[in-house]
């Protein structure tokens, strides 16, 4: 990825700039517009803390504790107690870039003008990011609403020198050996900003997004196999026409046909399924089945389906999700906007469009292994049936990787549960939504590596079968290219997983679709 200094203004982010914090080692400023947004909001919460008058956030309790009024002397441990209180997270570490992705959209936030913190904590915030100090979150403490709480509270608590958080090289230790490492003043929180650094949809904001990137890869990967496959069936690609495309106007499934088409220009193989090619004792073919011609159909859902998540993320992106708001014209207003809603709605609808396309994917690669529906390849392209069981167990990897997507692909935005005494009585599990994501998105990876596994093998046996016929060279190239990169081709058995770990990498990589681009040029 390319790394670059993103500068934080009070209008946002983009998409790439959290990715190359998250995933990379960009640098993070604010701009003097931020800087001076920040101080001005501040202004308007230490005018209010002045004053008498209850002010949530500010002079008040929390959640089902607001009715209680704090004054001036306790408001500094008020801060404090929130953090502490909330940082009650349980199970295993998350993920490094996902708590980068966290911490830079909460300073996304701050940077807004809209929370009411003082500049010194957005600029030490970015201070961590820099430093590449990384707090320790949980998988567990984040029911989607008033914030993925618990995540974005450990991260406070690091900010504040307490807790552990894991340092450049990757060992955990306490945050106040680490920021005094790196001559970074813990912060002493004061009123409103304890609250203002939980109340986010962060952590599934930025999970979405990586999802958005990851998936945008695989959907095109997933193209690419389909087509390997559709030549080694000796399928017909005249299903990919253009003009049988437009007739049915979604831009996804235009964009996977092209996709195919290219693949497979100018293959030797295709175009066979009503010539009793291949010593096939079945009558010739009049179609192909389902999972090879709706090939299109079903990623190009897909891709639809993500264009509309990216654009609930950039919306997001646009948006200051704290509770209370500072206003343009001063006033500080209670809100629901920190509901993740939103977003975990289409992390749901990219679950299911995940495992789908792991579905289809994995009935295409039963089909070149079982020799009644293979066309004339060997059972299980084995080197000799009977004595080597081929990529038998392959496909049974692939289908436990399908059935947990389909487990994964059930909704948690449709679960609710109540919490903080019936005062968040509506919860969007956005949270929840985001992590089975993840999960689903890596299982995709596997799924289509082991299509691309057989699919390439299948094609290899094809062409040494005698007939003359030649892959597609966009085809040749990805087949050269992932035996250079370890995913070795028919033979007699082997230890197997060695391969298909070397496939995952090929296709997780984005190295099948440059192996494919080599020919193709830039593919959708």
């Amino acid at each position: 990825m390319n790394m670059h200094n993103v500068v934080l203004g009070p209008s946002g982010t983009t998409a790439d700039d959290v990715l190359a914090v998250a995933r990379g080692t960009a640098r993070v400023e604010l701009s003097q517009q931020a800087l001076a947004a920040i101080a001005a909001s501040r202004a308007v919460v230490d005018a209010l803390a002045a004053k008498p008058d209850p002010v949530y956030g500010v002079s008040t309790g929390f959640g089902a504790l607001a009715v209680m009024h704090i004054g001036p002397d306790l408001r500094a441990q008020l801060q404090r107690s929130i953090v502490r209180s909330h940082a009650a997270g349980m199970g295993p570490r998350v993920e490094r870039e996902v708590v980068r992705a966290l911490m830079f959209l909460r300073l996304k936030t701050l940077a807004s003008g809209h929370t009411g913190v003082r500049p010194v904590v957005a600029e030490t915030l970015a201070a961590l990011l820099n430093a590449g100090i990384t707090p320790v979150v949980h998988e567990y403490g984040s029911l989607g609403c008033s914030g993925d709480l618990a995540p974005l509270s450990h991260c406070a608590l690091t900010l504040m020198g307490e807790g552990s958080a894991e340092g450049p090289d990757g060992v955990v230790r306490p945050s106040a050996e680490l920021l005094a490492e790196h001559g970074i003043e813990p912060v002493e929180l004061r009123e409103k900003e304890g609250l203002a650094l939980l109340n986010g949809t962060d952590g599934m904001l930025g999970m979405l997004l990586m999802a958005c990137a990851d998936l945008a890869r695989l959907f095109t990967s997933a193209d690419i196999t389909a087509a390997l496959t559709l030549e080694a069936l000796l399928g017909t690609d005249k299903v990919l026409a253009p003009e049988l495309h437009a007739i049915r106007p979604h831009p996804g499934q235009a964009a996977s046909a092209e996709n195919m088409r290219r693949v497979l220009a100018g293959s030797g193989l295709t175009g066979h399924h009503q010539s009793g090619f291949a010593g096939e004792s079945a009558a010739p073919r009049v179609q192909d089945a389902y999972s090879v011609r709706c090939a299109p159909q079903v990623a190009g859902a897909g891709r639809d389906t993500l264009a509309h998540a990216r654009l609930v993320a950039e919306r997001e992106l646009a948006a200051a999700v704290d509770n209370p708001v500072v206003l343009p014209d001063g006033r500080v207003e209670s809100n629901g906007n920190f509901h993740g809603a939103p977003v975990g709605y289409v992390l749901d609808f990219l679950a299911i469009a995940t495992a789908d396309l792991g579905s289809i994917a994995e009935r295409r690669t039963d089909r070149l292994l079982d020799k009644n529906r293979s066309h004339g390849l060997p059972p299980f392209l084995a080197d000799d049936p009977g004595v080597d069981s081929g990529l038998m167990i392959a496909q049974y990897t692939q289908a436990a990787l399908v059935s947990e997507n389909k487990r994964l692909a059930t909704p948690a935005s449709a679960d609710s549960i109540p919490s903080s005494a019936m005062q968040e009585d509506h919860v969007s599990m956005g949270w929840s939504a985001a992590r089975k994501l993840r999960h689903s998105v890596d299982n995709l990876a596997r799924i289509l590596a082991v299509e691309l596994v057989a699919a390439t093998r299948a094609i290899e046996l094809r062409e040494h079968a005698g007939t003359g016929l030649t892959a597609a060279p966009a085809s040749r190239a990805v087949l050269a290219a992932a035996r250079e990169a370890g995913v070795q081709g028919p033979g007699e058995d082997r230890f197997l997983a060695p391969d298909l770990a070397a496939a995952e990498a090929f296709v997780r990589s984005g190295a099948l679709v440059r192996a494919a681009e080599s020919v193709t040029g830039p593919l959708a």
